[in-house]
């Protein structure tokens, strides 16, 4: 599962043929989540509340991109990197 970003201890990743909705997976510790790129919100999983609202900040400053690298894994390439949040 390729890697995306990493801030503050938490990694976010997609994987390769995974079906729609777009989402992504962030992982902090023993917690992971799933999120929805579109809509922004947890579809399955969880993480600790502020994890959560860096992640929920970092998804909405990189919509665009993440949905780029949405596009690039259902076709089997691999994801771009996206900067971390600062």
């Amino acid at each position: 599962m390729p890697t995306v970003s990493v801030f503050f201890g938490i990694t976010i990743q997609m994987f390769w043929r995974e079906h729609g909705p777009p989402h992504f997976h962030a992982t902090y510790g023993e917690h992971e989540a799933i999120i929805d790129i579109r809509e922004l919100n947890i579809t399955r999983g969880a993480l600790p509340r502020r994890a959560l609202a860096l992640v929920l900040e970092w998804a909405e400053l990189n919509r665009e991109a993440l949905m780029e690298d949405w596009n690039l894994c259902s076709t089997l390439q691999p994801p771009l990197p996206i900067p971390p949040l600062e």
